[in-house]
């Protein structure tokens, strides 16, 4: 991913909160011969010796799933809020522009067996059930449904590098940064609400 150095995020930190946060993506890879895109949630985990990856799943009637086996590189794409950015709010002529956070994970994935499967589709379960009244458990789902994993190829990936941009019209001075985010902030929009409180805690 192309980043001007201004808008190059290396916050680890933020960047893991960032796809705890935003983790329904789109997995990228080369899948007969052609690039492959899934929508897919993955779960940030670490693996045995806390180095971070991600895990996920998808249907086994899914051609990239197969493609796994004889090509291991993926990029798992995560995106944030964003919101368009009229010229009219500057003080001065320029150029409309598109405000965004976005993240590109590059790795190597590995198929999960049986039991990995289950664990990681528990671990995942539990991340989105946990605001539930009456939150679904894998562990207690019965044999029966429990079957029905056996539809999905469940998948690891070891991350080997992160891209992090963070648009948030950095190149602009604060008289012009606070009139953008007041301009987003009346549009009542929920993308542009949330890069209006980006850009208040990028720069408070």
């Amino acid at each position: 991913m192309y980043i001007p150095e201004l808008y190059k995020n290396e916050n680890q930190q933020e960047i893991q909160n960032f796809i705890h946060q935003n983790g329904f993506g789109i997995l990228v890879n080369q899948t007969d011969g052609k690039l492959w895109a899934t929508h897919i949630p993955m779960f940030l985990d670490t693996d045995a010796e806390e180095r971070p990856i991600l895990t996920g799943h998808l249907s086994k009637l899914n051609p990239q799933g197969e493609s796994f086996k004889t090509n291991d590189d993926v990029l798992a794409i995560f995106s944030g809020a964003h919101a368009y950015v009229s010229s009219s709010w500057y003080d001065h002529e320029n150029v409309p522009t598109w405000n965004y956070l976005a993240v590109h994970v590059y790795g190597k994935v590995k198929i999960l067996n049986r039991e990995e499967a289950v664990h990681s589709l528990k671990k995942l379960v539990d991340k989105y059930e946990a605001k539930s009244v009456n939150p679904v458990r894998v562990e207690n789902l019965s044999e029966k449904t429990m079957r029905e994993a056996r539809g999905i190829i469940a998948f690891e990936i070891n991350i080997t590098s992160i891209e992090a941009q963070k648009k948030l019209s950095q190149n602009r001075d604060d008289k012009n940064y606070k009139n953008i985010i007041s301009e987003l902030e009346k549009t009542n929009d929920a993308q542009a609400l949330s890069v209006a409180r980006e850009m208040k805690k990028n720069r408070p």
